[in-house]
């Protein structure tokens, strides 16, 4: 006969268990430590090295063009078709922007022809940007 709760009989236990908490937790961050660096992460262009000059910082996000081995033209990751059409395309993009702030970089695979690079430096220059910045990689 059970009069009442004895003292080697325990109660229903109101704590919660982590331990099912925490191997969730270390599954999730074993995949995300193998899949982010699968990640695209741009254009992939092979730059051309420069021997000695200085960095240029920039404290803003730049807009970033770049001339693919194939001679494809992008801006950040939208497509344009060719330098005519690159044009309109930054007049639009900078119409809003401070005259201080019209700054673009350029990318070009090292080996594009130097014959597909220069219409493209020249459509940035008639859409009226104020800065054109080369970018190269450190030699190794």
């Amino acid at each position: 006969m059970d009069i009442g709760p004895s003292r080697g009989n325990r109660g229903p236990v109101s704590q919660i268990n982590v331990t099912p908490f925490v191997d969730v937790m270390l599954v999730l961050l074993i995949i995300f430590m193998v899949t982010a660096p699968m990640m695209e992460q741009g254009v992939d262009v092979n730059l051309p090295e420069v021997a000695e000059a200085p960095s240029l910082t920039a404290n803003k996000e730049p807009l970033v063009i770049t001339v693919q081995k194939d001679g494809a033209i992008s801006i950040g990751r939208t497509k344009i078709e060719d330098a005519v059409k690159l044009t309109p395309v930054l007049q639009q993009i900078l119409k809003d922007k401070p005259e201080d702030e019209k700054d673009v970089f350029l990318e070009a695979d090292r080996d594009v022809p130097y014959g597909k690079v220069v219409p493209v430096m020249a459509a940035i220059k008639k859409a009226g940007v104020a800065k054109l910045g080369m970018v190269s990689q450190e030699p190794r």
